[in-house]
């Protein structure tokens, strides 16, 4: 792809179930756009391979902000939870009780209340595709991102181990789904730039640049330049991301879909590597996949959570898998200044609630 052909336009529904919140988002050009600047004003490069190392693939990304996105708050907050699934047995209570905002409902309230809210979004959204997972293979009704809508969530990471659980059609349809609806999707894509880009959101001033990948695909998944995927989540990679991010951008926040299932500790790679991330330039990194909830450690006074646990999920076979993480960090002067966490429980049909 050029960089001449780089622009793309989404068109993202205003929610009326935000408008009295102090989430209302608004685009800068005055409507209900969120632009992708054209690549003559806003993109300065586009994504390549480097020659330096052959056996690693460096994604270079030179883009200014994507989303304008003006607060009220002086103080702006950013809220972030862990693994959401809408398949199996959440879709069986949300199809009972005929509710898709039913594993919401308990903590909706609080998920509107940040500045912007962030979730690991752990299914494609599709009618499409074919199952080419495992037996635990997530695909889920298109008509559930009311749901994420319901509850205030501007931004998902889809670099998860479910993505691409019915190929390439479900998780395009999860993109422009996601998209269509306002909800900024980061860590895959259908090109390797979009798969690779940062998500940058102008946030009253203060910009945060979004990065999400994962370590549990094969490499035959990662996107190339003639395919979709999912972004290139080798430490080497990540690094020279967030070294771009950061140059363009006053916060950075990375996502990371990692680790070992039900391990209440992380691996003592996965702190190094957390560390050099941080070490590169980011000033928040955010885990999560084991379902359940690790440590989060404060880094040269910045922060990592290791793993968040489950936010929505049907996992209520232990008391680990039923409780989950949410962070909040706050944000003053165009600066991280600190996190809050708030520990959630669920139900028995499997709503988050605070204890």
């Amino acid at each position: 792809m050029s960089s001449t052909a780089i622009k793309q336009e989404h068109k993202h529904k205003l929610r009326n179930n935000k408008k009295n919140q102090n989430k209302k988002i608004k685009t800068v050009l005055g409507g209900i756009f969120f632009i992708f600047i054209s690549a003559g004003i806003g993109i300065a490069g586009r994504y390549s391979i480097t020659p330096e190392n052959k056996n690693v693939e460096i994604i270079k990304a030179k883009i200014d902000p994507i989303h304008e996105v003006k607060k009220k708050d002086e103080d702006l907050s950013i809220l972030f939870v862990g693994d959401i699934m809408l398949s199996r047995g959440v879709d069986y209570y949300i199809k009972k009780f005929d509710d898709i905002n039913h594993p919401f409902e308990k903590i909706s309230d609080f998920t509107k209340s940040a500045s912007l809210t962030f979730g690991n979004f752990e299914n494609p959204v599709s009618e499409n595709g074919k199952d080419v997972g495992s037996k635990y293979s997530f695909r889920t009704n298109p008509k559930y991102i009311e749901g994420l809508l319901g509850a205030g969530f501007d931004i998902v990471s889809i670099a998860n181990n479910h993505i691409w659980d019915w190929g390439f059609d479900a998780m395009s349809d999860t993109i422009s789904l996601l998209e269509q609806n306002g909800i900024i999707p980061v860590g895959a894509g259908r090109t390797e730039y979009e798969a690779n880009e940062p998500k940058i959101i102008n946030l009253k001033n203060t910009r945060i640049a979004f990065l999400a990948y994962t370590n549990l695909y094969p490499k035959s998944l990662i996107a190339k330049e003639d395919k979709g995927g999912v972004s290139n989540g080798s430490l080497e990679n990540i690094l020279f991301s967030v070294r771009e991010a950061k140059s363009k951008s006053d916060i950075v926040v990375v996502s990371f879909h990692w680790g070992n299932e039900y391990e209440q500790t992380p691996q003592d790679w996965q702190t190094q590597e957390a560390h050099k991330i941080i070490d590169a330039g980011a000033d928040l990194f955010i885990g999560h996949h084991p379902h359940v909830i690790q440590p989060v450690e404060n880094y040269h006074g910045k922060w990592i959570a290791y793993s968040l646990g489950n936010f929505i999920f049907d996992q209520n076979f232990s008391e680990a898998t039923r409780s989950g993480l949410m962070l909040k960090a706050n944000i003053k002067n165009s600066k991280l200044i600190d996190i809050q966490t708030t520990k959630i429980k669920f139900t028995d049909t499997f709503q988050p609630y605070i204890p």
